[in-house]
């Protein structure tokens, strides 16, 4: 009598402290990373192009911050972080950016040289809210490449496509079919 007590009473608790009992479990299990101090700006920064991408770059900061596709982002003891913001609301995120691969490590002293690629680099600084309002349609249209030089002059642009500053799925490659892969008989091989 005493174990049917028990067991009704402990599947009654079981019915009626289920979620409160999980969410305590999911806040204690979870661990999180440290997030990178914050910058403090006296104005929204403002921003360059890196010649021959849709990245922003704010270039008169000694921490790297980028702005692509909407995101801010940042990486901070061999981390990634991202943000909706520039000064806040940082976020840790898995993988190295996309666009990063295409940012020379050299490229702040470019910015100071007004130098890019051996080419005089005149960079244009473009206020924050106007990369916040437009930043999408400039990608969009190709803003940036169809003016053929980011500002740098003599570059000739190479052919890309959005491919090389993006991540791109690998196609699929379908297995060739029986048929193809059998060798072409002749006719006298036929007859033989």
């Amino acid at each position: 009598m005493k174990k049917l007590f028990l067991g009704t009473l402990f599947f009654a608790l079981v019915l009626v402290y289920p979620i409160p009992t999980m969410a305590g479990v999911a806040v204690n299990v979870s661990i999180g990373l440290p997030l990178p101090p914050p910058i403090i700006f006296p104005a929204p920064p403002e921003l360059i192009v890196m010649p021959e991408t849709d990245v922003y770059v704010v270039p008169d900061s000694d921490v790297d911050i980028f702005f692509y596709n909407g995101w801010w982002w940042r990486p901070w003891e061999g981390r990634w972080y991202r943000s909706r913001k520039y000064d806040s609301g940082w976020a840790h995120y898995r993988h190295v950016p996309s666009f990063y691969p295409w940012i020379p490590p050299g490229w702040r002293n470019d910015y100071r040289e007004h130098r890019w690629k051996g080419h005089n680099w005149n960079h244009q600084r473009i206020p924050h809210h106007k990369v916040q309002r437009n930043w999408r349609d400039w990608e969009n249209k190709r803003h940036w490449e169809k003016q053929q030089n980011w500002g740098v002059q003599g570059l000739k642009p190479r052919i890309k496509s959005k491919q090389n500053y993006r991540t791109v799925r690998p196609q699929q490659h379908r297995p060739q079919s029986r048929k193809a892969a059998k060798p072409h008989r002749s006719r006298q091989q036929q007859g033989n």
